[in-house]
């Protein structure tokens, strides 16, 4: 089978949708998949041997990631993707998160009558909200909408997005399940080193940590309950952003130290020295960060969202919050923080939560998405779908 991924997302930006295409592709060339995947140009031209096609991308200048992160690069539909398609000939088309240029892979399946699976991975309509542009919301949904109904698969990341899509009227929904590379996030990536240059010299108190993009959408100001007017603890903020000026200055005078972005096995050692991490954030699709801290040993303190019920079990592996409650958050690190034995056992269940999430079976199984698209083309008729350019 020929398959052909079209992202809205290049291969250079930093965030879970990457992780999951790079570590997908990479299943790919080791079972010698026949792939191409197109995405905005500015990243690399192959990944585990699957060509990455570029298109000539428009840069985002006023809505940077930060220092440490590459330029936001987003690209429109048009003759370098068509051309791509035409020569590839695909089986099936895979549209990652439609909204411009994988809707142009959208519309172009549409009118070549090709199998297509588009897969949803941010809740774009959601942040409208947070951009004060909440009246955008419904018709954003109907725009993914009318997208994704046209075609024969729709995955989602976690079940509570599925269950978010379907109750926007999104059809033919299926789980496509998470992999995590448990090997590199492992509490032996662990040392007194790290924690003390995460915790700014004072690697003997309590070490929280957060990791993700200083964004609107991120609210992570909530975390200034969990460190305000305190001490004995340290809050560790990596990752860079848009509001990181913003977010350093309303943490002025808190035990919090920021770090911008680490990556790789820096990334996995920093998980692995702290001892609790925290996740304010109640928009996310799925939550990679999430696993990741778990692989790593880590208990999750997260806002109460469908994504953190799905992930955490409640007193199990971490707790969940009402950010809207004051004191919850700040509660729930001091009951961790407070008995050393329970945040052991939450240690250990933490890293048996993610043990049995392989890259392998998440990749056996879109595969297994990719055929019933195919069966599905004889039999389902697609939705109408924007026509190709």
């Amino acid at each position: 089978m020929r398959i052909a991924i079209v992202s809205e997302v290049s291969l250079s930006a930093v965030d879970g949708v990457v992780t999951r295409l790079s570590r997908t592709l990479e299943e790919f060339g080791a079972a010698g998949n026949d792939a191409i995947m197109v995405a905005p140009a500015g990243g690399p031209t192959e990944c585990a041997g699957i060509p990455v096609i570029g298109v000539p991308e428009v840069r985002m200048p006023l809505y940077p990631d930060g220092e440490g992160y590459p330029a936001k690069r987003v690209a429109l539909p048009g003759f370098t993707l068509r051309r791509a398609l035409k020569e590839f000939r695909p089986d099936v088309i895979h549209a990652i998160n439609p909204i411009l240029l994988a809707a142009g892979a959208v519309a172009y399946a549409n009118q070549k009558e090709i199998p297509l699976v588009a897969s949803y991975h941010a809740h774009l309509p959601t942040y409208a909200h947070l951009y004060h542009c909440g009246w955008l919301e419904p018709a954003g949904w109907r725009y993914i909408r009318r997208l994704h109904n046209s075609a024969q698969v729709n995955l989602a990341t976690s079940n509570a997005t599925l269950g978010c899509l379907e109750e926007h009227g999104i059809e033919r929904l299926a789980l496509w399940p998470y992999g995590i590379e448990t090997d590199r996030f492992h509490p032996r990536m662990g040392s007194a080193q790290w924690r003390e240059r995460l915790s700014g010299g004072r690697g003997d108190r309590p070490l929280l940590l957060y990791v993700g993009r200083l964004a609107k959408e991120k609210t992570v100001e909530r975390l200034l309950e969990a460190v305000s007017g305190r001490d004995d603890l340290t809050l560790a903020i990596v990752g860079d952003g848009p509001i990181r000026d913003e977010l350093e200055e309303l943490f002025a005078g808190t035990p919090t130290v920021f770090h911008g972005f680490l990556g790789g096995d820096e990334l996995a050692h920093a998980y692995a020295s702290a001892d609790l991490f925290l996740l304010p954030s109640d928009t996310e699709t799925l939550g990679f960060v999430t696993l990741e801290a778990h692989a790593a040993g880590l208990p999750v303190i997260a806002a109460d969202s469908p994504a953190a019920r799905e992930l955490i079990e409640v007193g199990v592996d971490g707790f969940r919050y009402d950010p809207c409650q004051p004191g919850e958050l700040r509660g729930a690190v001091d009951r961790v923080l407070a008995d050393e034995l329970l945040r052991v056992r939450m240690s250990v269940a933490a890293r048996e939560s993610v043990s049995g999430a392989t890259w392998r079976h998440a990749t056996d199984t879109l595969k297994d998405f990719y055929a019933l698209a195919a069966e599905r083309a004889h039999t389902v008729p697609p939705a109408p779908a924007l026509r190709a350019a």
